[in-house]
């Protein structure tokens, strides 16, 4: 019988991100994000929710922190709020939101629960977007690279594991995008493709220039990642024709070519840049030399995956369509793809050609359909299944010999889930926002368990 056991070094943890959880958006210095303004902005978010309250993680954080230590991790990923930091996203450095992040830090500590922090998680400065659009421009790349030496000089003495920026597609590609129906994220919509490429590529170069601010500022030495999100090409059956056609995919299916790629090998796909065509960003001199540094892990968040078979097109291969009855969690787009985390982290290793990168699925997680039962549990075995069958995916790439070091579940209590307001739960904490009660649901006792013996249980 397959035991599923993970290496003794293992990193067991979960993540959130700051505008999801913190709540306290006009606190101690801290002024308005895009995703602020966003949410306050009628027909934008479900039932017209906001992240004003969220989970008051701010002033919970100790009874959350103590949760954690009783879930037995040891090992937490949280993000950092630029608008705490630097309010008007370029100038004055705010002193009292570096003290909460100090505070937060300090407990974890306390607890034995080593902090990795996320220096970007989508809420950029409302002051940005006033002055030139965001990521439209070049100049956000550098007030990017500035707000990371503001952070890391004050916290690096405490914090030795950095993220620069959380998800590129997701903040550039939906968020600037035209014709989105629903609007995912904050951005203000452009008119061509090649203008939402541009986005993306700002953002890369941002990642890049904090990668050297990180390492600039540092007081001592330190780790430091990119968080991505590509889309994982599954293929549809594991022969050798599907399985070169699902890593012929790869490069130029959706934005994977134009962020991944550059970070890790310093160059975009070259299918890609040929479909794009005149739509491809301008890059300018010295970009992909910045683009390109050098990485201690890589951080993937996977929820799901594309099926791809081989086929006798011009591409070589076709994407799948899911059939009708395919299920999913409860999200229209969150399919049950269980290899998708296995092929995620081959993709690494052979497509990308970095089998020396190590590796951290920095988020895996699903929405389900949670209730509060009369006698205050919540039975969520739909989780725990979805759960269950990606952590076995992820012992198999162990198994296999790929690189992979680490698993931060998505996430630690229910929050605010972006466009979708306080509808959809992705925590193994039930949240009763009216009361902020936290209440653990079972799948919170089985991650546990998975923990304690280090293995899928």
């Amino acid at each position: 019988m397959a035991s599923y056991s993970f290496p003794d070094d293992f990193t067991w943890g979960v993540a959130t991100a700051s505008y999801q959880i913190e709540g306290a958006v006009a606190e101690d210095g801290r002024k308005p994000s895009v995703w602020d303004t966003f949410s306050e902005t009628s027909g934008r978010v479900l039932n017209g929710d906001t992240g004003e309250s969220a989970c008051e993680h701010y002033h919970r954080y100790k009874e959350d922190i103590a949760l954690m230590a009783q879930l037995g991790i040891k090992h937490y990923r949280f993000s950092i709020a630029w608008p705490r930091i630097v309010p008007t996203g370029i100038g004055p450095v705010n002193e009292a939101g570096i003290d909460f992040y100090k505070r937060l830090v300090d407990c974890l500590q306390e607890h034995g629960i080593t902090p990795h922090a996320t220096l970007f998680h989508w809420d950029s400065p409302q002051a940005l977007e006033d002055r030139y659009g965001s990521w439209r421009s070049r100049e956000m790349a550098q007030a990017y690279a500035d707000y990371v030496s503001a952070v890391v000089s004050r916290l690096g003495d405490r914090i030795t594991h950095w993220m620069t920026i959380n998800e590129i597609s997701c903040f550039t590609h939906m968020g600037y995008a035209a014709n989105q129906i629903p609007v995912h994220a904050p951005g203000t919509t452009v008119k061509t493709l090649k203008e939402v490429w541009q986005t993306s590529h700002h953002a890369v170069l941002a990642h890049g220039l904090g990668c050297q601010a990180i390492r600039a500022a540092s007081p001592g030495p330190c780790s430091v990642a990119l968080v991505d999100n590509f889309t994982t090409t599954v293929p549809l059956i594991e022969s050798s024709e599907h399985i070169a056609a699902a890593q012929k995919a790869f490069g130029s299916l959706m934005s994977n070519g134009g962020i991944i790629f550059p970070v890790l090998t310093g160059a975009y796909n070259p299918d890609l840049l040929e479909k794009l065509g005149a739509d491809a960003p301008d890059i300018q001199d010295g970009d992909l030399e910045n683009i390109h540094q050098p990485l201690d892990a890589i951080g993937l968040n996977i929820y799901f995956g594309s099926y791809v078979q081989a086929s006798d097109n011009q591409q070589g291969y076709e994407v799948l369509d899911f059939p009708v009855g395919y299920p999913r969690m409860h999200m229209p787009w969150l399919h049950i793809v269980p290899e998708s985390i296995y092929w995620s982290i081959r993709h690494i290793s052979e497509t990308l050609g970095r089998p020396d990168l190590p590796v951290f699925i920095t988020e895996n997680g699903c929405a389900a359909q949670d209730e509060l039962r009369p006698d205050g549990t919540v039975i969520d075995s739909d989780r725990i299944m979805y759960l269950r069958q990606h952590l076995k995916s992820a012992q198999r790439a162990i198994s296999e010999g790929y690189p992979l070091k680490g698993y931060f579940l998505w996430t630690f209590m229910d929050n605010f889930e972006w466009a979708w307001g306080y509808d959809r739960r992705f925590g193994i904490i039930y949240t009763d926002y009216p009361t902020q009660a936290r209440i653990p649901k079972v799948s919170y006792h089985w991650y546990s368990e998975c923990i304690r013996q280090n293995r899928v249980v």
